[in-house]
């Protein structure tokens, strides 16, 4: 088109082709010879032709492949480097010495698969050209994903200390609705995932969030906490199955990954205490509790309410469906002790259960006092535990100074160091008073050292003469 527009004056006004030639900077013969190409073959004619030795080289091909097999090796070598040593290997075999142009072309026209997987190895190979199955659940329920990540925020927990949160949540595969979540300070483990899987299990409270149910799979990763013998054994009462992802293959959580970066940055970018590239931009100012509404009012007012693009509808609404019944358990207390419930064994004293310092008691713990028991806690709520004598259920015992309020294990610890901390303050106040009334000893006067003796330098005799 570029060559048409110079000839296009002289085809169409008329103008003399040597005018419209200079005016196109273009030497007269050439704009002759791309007139007579055009007026032979039309517009085709204006195209650059192809040689006819295109894509053939002339080295040998032993050379080719030589060059090949060379830029395949780890670590891999530079242009110059395969140019320095095919000097040699072309005077010994009487080869034309080719061009460093000519061995970078040959280099550079390796597959990129074969290049990565020879350069990187298998697992980059995989990441980056393996064809993957983007595999969607039939139903809602069919397969839940379980998984846990590091937010990017500062928060500030019970001791007023900047700290990293963590989240847990349970993510359906057919809908991409969330069923259940949980924030918590500290290393992921199996409690939280309980917690996180009792949320998503029940019904809610909020009429808006109706995700509940049992799944049929529950998909995890080879973590310690979803490969404890806690989650083997409520799947087991529960009746759902476990399924691992490959190790190393983080293509199969795709889906819950997606939504760990939509909380981080349409969410988390807004608060207190974002991080960005490592540092809060703001001074961290929320609470786990206060950080926990947060993301659960960007869950069931946001993120399953909107339009998913993938799907084309909302993730409530595609698990709604058109209407059916998940499987639920019989009662919230079953799934209470098979999920949140942490079990220990204790003796009922004269004066009841002690346990994390709290003292509980109950009228029916009278005629068991001297037994062991069995009892079971909820790490959020410590105020009550419940008591099961030989496997039976024996009563609810309560910790008399607490009752009706809610204590956690966390506020019970952090009681403790307070508590520590104070008496620590108490014990230096009173030892230093106790110094003002003792009596001074008396500075002792520093004694001048002596100085060593000086060392005789023995003599080293080397010859007879020397004696």
């Amino acid at each position: 088109m570029g060559r048409f527009a110079v000839l296009r004056p002289f085809l169409e006004e008329g103008v003399p082709l040597a005018r419209s030639a200079a005016e196109a900077v273009v030497p007269i013969r050439t704009a002759r010879r791309w007139l007579a190409r055009y007026q032979t073959d039309g517009l085709v004619g204006l195209a650059r032709p192809v040689r006819s030795d295109t894509g053939r080289r002339r080295m040998p091909a032993e050379m080719v492949e030589l060059i090949e097999g060379m830029a395949l090796g780890k670590p891999r070598p530079s242009v110059a480097t395969l140019h320095r040593r095919l000097k040699a290997i072309a005077k010994r075999k009487g080869w034309p010495m080719p061009s460093i142009r000519s061995v970078h072309s040959v280099a550079s026209s390796l597959d990129p698969a074969m290049v990565t997987l020879a350069q990187d190895g298998a697992a980059a190979y995989r990441d980056r050209f393996e064809i993957i199955h983007r595999h969607r659940a039939g139903k809602p329920n069919a397969v839940w994903q379980a998984d846990h990540t590091e937010l990017d925020i500062l928060i500030l927990d019970a001791n007023g200390t900047a700290v990293r949160p963590w989240l847990t949540v349970v993510v359906d595969d057919h809908s991409r609705a969330v069923a259940g979540f949980t924030t918590f300070v500290g290393a992921p483990s199996a409690l939280q995932t309980s917690l996180a899987l009792r949320q998503a299990i029940w019904r809610k409270t909020d009429p808006a969030w109706q995700v509940c149910g049992i799944p049929d799979v529950l998909y995890v990763d080879h973590g310690s906490d979803f490969t404890s013998t806690h989650l083997e054994q409520v799947a087991a009462d529960l009746r759902f199955a476990i399924t691992f992802s490959r190790v190393a293959r983080p293509q199969g959580r795709g889906k819950i990954e997606r939504l760990f970066g939509t909380i981080n940055t349409e969410l988390l970018a807004d608060l207190p205490g974002h991080l960005e590239h490592g540092r809060p931009a703001t001074p961290p100012a929320l609470s786990l509790p206060e950080l926990d509404a947060a993301i659960g009012a960007f869950i069931v007012g946001d993120y399953n309410a909107r339009k998913h693009g993938e799907i084309g509808v909302s993730p409530r609404a595609c698990w709604i469906a058109e209407g059916w019944l998940p499987r639920m358990p019989d009662r919230l207390e079953d799934l209470d002790e098979l999920l949140v419930m942490v079990a220990q064994s204790r003796m009922i004293r004269r004066d009841g259960i002690r346990f994390q310092g709290l003292r509980y008691t109950d009228p029916t713990l009278a005629a068991y006092v001297g037994e062991t028991v069995a009892i079971r806690y909820d790490p959020r709520d410590i105020a009550e535990v419940r008591v099961f004598h030989r496997g039976r259920f024996l009563c609810r015992a309560i910790d008399q100074e607490h009752a009706g309020q809610t204590v956690t294990l966390k506020d019970v610890q952090t009681a403790r160091r307070a508590r520590r901390r104070s008496l620590r303050g108490e014990i230096n106040q009173k030892v230093s008073r106790v110094a003002d009334f003792l009596p001074r000893r008396p500075e002792a006067t520093p004694t001048p050292k002596a100085d060593p003796p000086a060392r005789t330098k023995p003599k080293l005799r080397l010859y007879y003469e020397d004696r």
